[in-house]
């Protein structure tokens, strides 16, 4: 099958993220003819003249719309879109020079109809930026799930996503959530027979506009979110996700057998923190940022550990519905 790429990026007050996103697309080593979508959702700060800057430079198309959240926009800009296969960024994102090629590599070699690829700090980033990434893609922290973890039947997250042109017809593309939106359209794409893969070398630098309160409220969401899309796709849960919310009870129960000199639980905490610094330290060359690192790793647990455990009270002890039990996700 020949490819022909539509690259589509919904954006919201971003201009400044955009126009590196978009310099970072001109700098690719690709020669194949590529198409550029941008979709403006409903921002008070315009891309326009951004993109006008690149009109000479790719072959760009800007569309506006009203404000209907990052999902919708997606599969507004997926309709207007002439390719064969979708690529879907975040506005945030930065590509490395051999992207596209790495993409076309891996679905030339294992040809799937979505994708997902890892994100990883660019060696210009802040040191929060730099920390934050290190507690969301290690193997020590997430299991490497968004980091590089090579895995078949992976759950593409839509900051660096493909999707065929079929499968989004199919399926009808993402949902209308506001969270969890991308997993719930890999397990439609699974029910529809489709298989998803993780492609290893397909990374982008993942430049999140992001602080420590932004970052606790971010995972919170996401772990509000798993145990709704666990229920409204049954099979699904794993065993796994439960990990965060068993660290947090397990860092205050830590902390409070501590108050009675029984300290066997507190110490396997603290030889878990001194790995990840020594793991941070290893690969950020940076002792400031390794320090970080474990108060990324606390600040994410805490975030989606207490949000999961919060949507599953909700859900199975109160017996609320979906959408009660976490409105924001459904608008």
């Amino acid at each position: 099958m020949e490819l022909h790429f539509s690259i589509i990026i919904p954006v919201y007050n971003r201009p400044i993220e955009l126009d590196e996103l978009l310099k970072s697309i001109v700098l690719q080593r690709y020669n194949t003819d590529l198409q550029v979508i941008v979709i403006e959702d409903g921002s008070t700060n315009s891309s326009e003249e951004i993109v006008k800057n690149y009109k000479n430079k790719l072959n760009i198309h800007y569309y506006v719309k009203e404000n209907s959240g990052p999902g919708l926009s997606r599969n507004f800009g997926m309709q207007k879109a002439t390719g064969n296969y979708f690529i879907i960024l975040d506005s945030d994102c930065i590509l490395p020079t051999e992207y596209l090629v790495e993409v076309e590599k891996g679905l030339t070699t294992n040809y799937t109809e979505a994708f997902g690829g890892a994100d990883a700090a660019h060696a210009s980033f802040s040191n929060v930026q730099k920390a934050i990434n290190y507690a969301m893609t290690s193997e020590l922290t997430t299991g490497g799930l968004r980091g590089n973890k090579n895995s078949q039947n992976f759950q593409p997250r839509s900051f660096n996503m493909g999707l065929s042109k079929m499968a989004f017809e199919e399926t009808g593309g993402f949902g209308k959530m506001h969270f969890g939106e991308d997993i719930d359209l890999t397990f439609r794409l699974w029910q529809h027979g489709y298989s998803t893969q993780f492609i290893e070398k397909a990374y982008v630098f993942h430049k999140r506009r992001i602080n420590w309160n932004s970052f606790f409220k971010q995972t919170f969401n996401f772990g509000a979110a798993r145990p709704v899309l666990n229920k409204l796709h049954p099979n699904t849960s794993k065993l796994t996700y439960w990990f965060p919310s068993i660290f947090v009870l397990g860092l205050v129960s830590s902390i409070v057998l501590s108050l009675f000199s029984i300290n066997i639980l507190a110490l396997l905490f603290l030889f878990y923190a001194l790995i990840i610094f020594l793991d941070a330290v290893v690969k950020n060359k940076n002792i400031v940022i390794a320090v970080m690192s474990i108060w990324a790793t606390i600040v994410m647990f805490f975030g989606y550990g207490i949000g999961f455990l919060r949507s599953t009270i909700k859900l199975y002890v109160f017996r609320q519905s979906e959408k009660n039990t976490f409105k924001k996700m459904f608008g």
